[in-house]
């Protein structure tokens, strides 16, 4: 049977008829499974109750602070433009590729309300890879700042772009200035009506060859994951709430350490600190130190990304040099997170419980996770799915495998995406009768809880025996001189590939190779032990989701 979280007593309570997150039997596509009831029909109905939280801050960017109200107000000024102006009808996709900006989260909502299927582009592409991206959606409006616009501007005789918008700069010859038209005194929203099966967002998945592929969200699918993200946050226990509902309190605070195209950015912080009156902290890009400064100076409490931003705040030479006294959440995702993370949070913030997801883009940011006695309990797992995710373990023919096997790690709920867009095979072979094929290798204990042990397309086969390569870089991160660690398969002439690995040490380390073999070879089998350690000094190459390029530390050992 499908591992899920309903047999737990706590789970039952907090989904029990009448509770906020009540729970209920429903069908997808003429898909059985469960649903939210309460949860938001669409986006722009959790939009239209943001203008209760007035004049809080919402977005701070460096020196520029944004409150709801004005929010509110300059993404119904674009609405109306989209709508009225650029004649926007429902489904049309608008396009956005910029830093981190607030007008990102202006650019989005209005075209979230004004019916539009919004593309988040990765602000790290090439131009040609916007150009990509502008083309297999359809984009219509394309909304920039100027440095995207520059990258793509020489394609555009390709593109069939009808508007380009310019944000936080003058606006180049066939472009319109973005703070021209937020300027314009509109104080409603376009009368667009929008239901749960209506596309609203398309990210393209970094994927691992070939061109990127668009996942197809609906409003059901991100409007459930904002529920899977309350129940995250209530199941962690009432200690969790008390302490957030202390009289001295720091007010609720995120720091946004990774892009808004990606839906942990999106999905999983911009959406709910809109829905629940958070403020939101944004960087012009990742960086430590100055992330320990926004801490201090904004009182966030709460801040995480992928696991190495956080490691990477912990060894900070500043870390002690700042007031983190505000912090009460730790959450991090996207990327294996060693165990060895856990304790070291531990040690800097005892109070903290710290937290781990586990989505895709496809499944639209969480579908299962881990926080408080659990994550304590069971560092090394994910967590459980929830309570409207149901995970599957797979055989290579679709055959749930016995709990404890290796299998593919499959997940069906309302929050997994239509598919991908314009590609019917890929999304056939993707998604089968309801269910997400993830690609992830994976295994379930017998309380439920999920394991990640790696990438299909990422295990090392040495002499016909498979290596995780997680298992392995779990213990690399076990040492003290560790900070980031990749384990990948080199070719060998007789054993078909052996296992390498490229680390970046701490800080004033002068760990060896040899000392970080025999550390291996201390906990795992010596097949599992690298045969070469490249030691580094700088951070491992990484995508726009924080997940470290293993093809391009292949080179490192041609």
């Amino acid at each position: 049977m499908p591992v899920n979280s309903l047999s737990d007593p706590t789970v039952q309570q907090l989904t029990a008829e009448g509770q906020l997150l009540e729970i209920v039997e429903g069908e997808v596509d003429g898909v059985p499974m469960r649903l939210w009831k309460n949860a938001p029909p669409s986006l722009r109905s959790v939009f239209e109750m943001s203008r209760a939280h007035g004049d809080k801050e919402f977005i701070v960017y460096e020196d520029d602070r944004w409150t709801f109200e004005r929010h509110h107000r300059a993404v119904c000024a674009l609405a109306d433009w989209l709508v009225e102006d650029a004649n926007v009808r429902k489904g049309d996709r608008v396009a956005v590729a910029m830093r981190n900006y607030p007008e990102w989260s202006v650019a989005f909502w209005a075209g979230v309300v004004a019916g539009a299927i919004v593309v988040p582009l990765n602000s790290w592409w090439t131009g040609e890879e916007l150009a990509y991206g502008l083309t297999d959606s359809g984009t219509k409006v394309f909304i920039a700042d100027i440095e995207r616009w520059e990258r793509v501007s020489s394609h555009r005789e390709d593109l069939k772009l009808e508007h380009v918008v310019i944000a936080r700069s003058h606006a180049p010859d066939g472009t319109i200035s973005l703070e021209a038209l937020l300027d314009r005194d509109i104080d409603s929203l376009p009368d667009v009506e929008l239901g749960g099966d209506d596309e609203v967002t398309i990210f393209y998945t970094s994927g691992t060859t070939g061109n990127p592929k668009g996942a197809l969200g609906t409003q059901r699918n991100v409007c459930t994951n904002l529920f899977n993200l309350m129940y995250a946050g209530l199941s962690r226990g009432v200690g969790a709430a008390a302490k957030s509902e202390r009289a001295d309190a720091p007010r609720p605070t995120q720091l946004l350490s990774v892009p808004f195209f990606h839906v942990t950015g999106c999905h999983s912080t911009l959406i709910p600190a809109l829905a629940f009156g958070s403020k939101l902290v944004l960087m012009y890009r990742w960086d430590a130190e100055r992330a320990l400064e926004l801490i201090e100076r904004e009182r966030v409490t709460s801040f995480g990304g992928v696991p190495t931003m956080v490691w990477q705040v912990l060894e900070s030479p500043d870390f002690a040099k700042r007031d983190t006294s505000s912090v009460q959440g730790i959450g991090y995702g996207g990327a294996p997170a060693p165990p060895e993370l856990v304790r070291r949070i531990k040690e800097h913030f005892p109070t903290v419980s710290p937290g781990n997801g586990y989505g895709m883009t496809e499944t639209s940011s969480l579908a299962v996770g881990n926080g408080g006695a659990d994550y304590l309990r069971k560092p090394e797992s994910v967590g459980r799915p929830a309570p409207v995710n149901d995970v599957m373990i797979a055989d290579e023919l679709g055959n749930e495998v016995a709990i404890g096997e290796l299998g593919e790690v499959c997940m069906r709920g309302p929050n997994v995406v239509k598919g991908y867009w314009n590609k019917p095979e890929a999304t056939a072979e993707t998604f089968r009768e309801g269910w997400l094929n993830s690609g992830d290798i994976g295994r379930v204990d017998e309380e439920g809880f999920l394991y990640i042990v790696d990438r299909a397309k990422d295990m090392v086969i040495r002499g016909g025996e498979n290596v995780y390569c997680v298992e392995i870089e779990t213990v690399l991160y076990e040492h003290p001189d560790v900070s980031e660690a990749a384990v990948i398969g080199i070719p060998h002439r007789v054993l078909g590939e052996e296992v390498a690995a490229v680390v970046k040490r701490v800080p004033g380390s002068t760990v060896t190779q040899d000392d970080l073999k025999d550390h291996v070879s201390q906990r795992l089998a010596a097949f599992k032990v690298p045969v070469r350690i490249e030691i580094r000094d700088e951070e491992l190459p990484r995508n726009a989701a924080g997940k470290i390029l293993k093809r391009e530390l292949k080179d490192v050992f041609a």
